[in-house]
């Protein structure tokens, strides 16, 4: 609500960028989802308006097409959302979301196990609040969101090492324990990874600074033919968002309605997976698999298990990470040394969500559940897997298994990277 109470209703049915939808198309989807899985499939009640199930189904409309469909308007919206919230506390308070036995896999029963469908639909409503906080940053006009400053860089920021080494052997990667953890989370297995070194934190606004003085966006040698055409076609000269100011001679950014000079000491965000790519090469390096990244983030070779977290199997608090929109920009690089990993990297939670070099692909024994739609469409070569959750992901749906993808050309998300390296054998036993 927060979102879109802060727009006049014109802005809230704008569209802001053919990439988003209106706002109030979010709210209303929201609202609609919920209705479908809580009220219906959960608590088994009559619809209270399925006639709007084909306006807010996101797979029939593009969200370029969007605005020409007949959505409820803003206040329609938000009496729709708050009369679908009042019937699914209800479903709440009735329902039986004890766990289940593994015999009992009816689909109601799976759906209801450990609440499993209410974890389903408050992710749901999260990743569409962090896709709202997208739209916002897209939209013009003057500023209308407001936070405080992310806590300054700890003292040992400006000290820690450039990388980190994580050892090589096997992990297990995904769940088949997290109650919450959606379909392509699923299930655990082993993988074997390889010895490597991994950026201590993402790479910085001033790292890639240095990229765009040295020429790299027009340096064919470190981009993909499809990287290289993209930037041509789009005409990429830097992150979105940013702009040269040649009176200063400084790089600008917008953020959320204001301009400021870029500030070098964080990490860089609103870069496509083709930039960061070309990037890591520029720099000798290379963007981390998927279970490169995973192993970094929630490998303990002390116990040799996989933790929930970086830091532990708590759930985030503030002192792990920047999240859940509390602050509306990363934090400087460094920061939240108690959300450290064991092999000492940091901010792989919260920041910015970083590119892998993985294509999203289903785990073995993956099972699509509840519905093909959310993953399994999904799978191939099309999408890039990011990790980790940004300052504008909710912590339900950040865990050090939850699996984020996109268009390798996506820069409007918040998204940012940091770059790994092969390890030799004698590195290994260092570790």
């Amino acid at each position: 609500m927060a979102l879109t109470d802060c727009v006049d209703d014109a802005d809230l049915a704008a569209q802001h960028s053919p990439l988003m939808s209106p706002l109030v198309w979010d709210l209303a989807h929201i609202g609609n989802q919920e209705e479908l899985w809580l009220v219906r499939e959960a608590g088994g009640r009559p619809g209270l308006r399925p006639d709007l199930d084909h306006l807010y189904d996101a797979f029939q409309h593009p969200r370029a097409d969007r605005p020409a469909l007949p959505l409820l308007g803003p206040d329609q919206a938000r009496s729709y959302v708050s009369e679908v919230r009042a019937k699914t506390v209800d479903v709440l308070a009735a329902v039986d979301t004890a766990p289940r036995t593994p015999s009992e896999t009816e689909r109601a029963e799976r759906l209801l196990a450990d609440g499993f469908v209410f974890g389903m639909l408050a992710q749901h409503e999260q990743q569409h609040d962090e896709t709202m906080l997208a739209t916002h940053q897209l939209r013009r006009g003057p500023a209308v969101l407001e936070a405080p400053e992310p806590p300054a860089a700890p003292a040992d920021a400006a000290v820690l090492p450039a990388e980190v080494l994580v050892p090589g052997g096997p992990f297990t990667m995904g769940t088949s324990e997290e109650a919450w953890a959606l379909d392509n989370e699923r299930p655990h297995h082993t993988v074997d990874v390889a010895p490597f070194w991994l950026d201590t934190v993402p790479v910085t606004n001033g790292d890639y600074l240095a990229f765009i003085a040295a020429g790299g966006y027009t340096d064919p040698r470190w981009w993909t033919e499809a990287g290289r055409r993209h930037v041509q076609e789009a005409g990429l000269e830097a992150p979105l968002f940013w702009s040269y100011d040649t009176g200063a001679g400084v790089w600008t950014r917008r953020v959320f309605g204001r301009t400021e000079p870029v500030r070098t000491d964080e990490p860089v965000v609103h870069v496509c997976w083709y930039e960061a790519d070309a990037y890591a090469r520029w720099a000798g390096r290379r963007l981390p698999t998927e279970a490169e990244w995973e192993k970094a983030a929630r490998h303990d070779p002390a116990s040799g298990r996989s933790r929930r977290y970086p830091w532990g199997d708590a759930d985030p608090g503030p002192e792990h990470a920047n999240l859940g929109q509390t602050h509306l920009r990363p934090a400087p690089a460094g920061s939240y040394p108690a959300g450290a990993a064991p092999c000492g990297a940091r901010q792989l939670i919260g920041d910015v969500w970083e590119w892998t070099s993985s294509d999203f692909a289903a785990y073995p024994g993956f099972e699509a559940f509840p519905y093909k739609e959310y993953s399994d469409v999904f799978f191939g070569p099309d999408y890039k897997v990011l990790r980790g959750g940004s300052f504008g992901a909710d912590q339900v749906a950040v865990r050090g298994t939850f699996r984020n993808w996109d268009y390798p050309i996506r820069r409007q998300i918040f998204s940012g990277f940091r770059t790994a390296r092969d390890a030799s054998a004698a590195d290994n036993g260092r570790g």
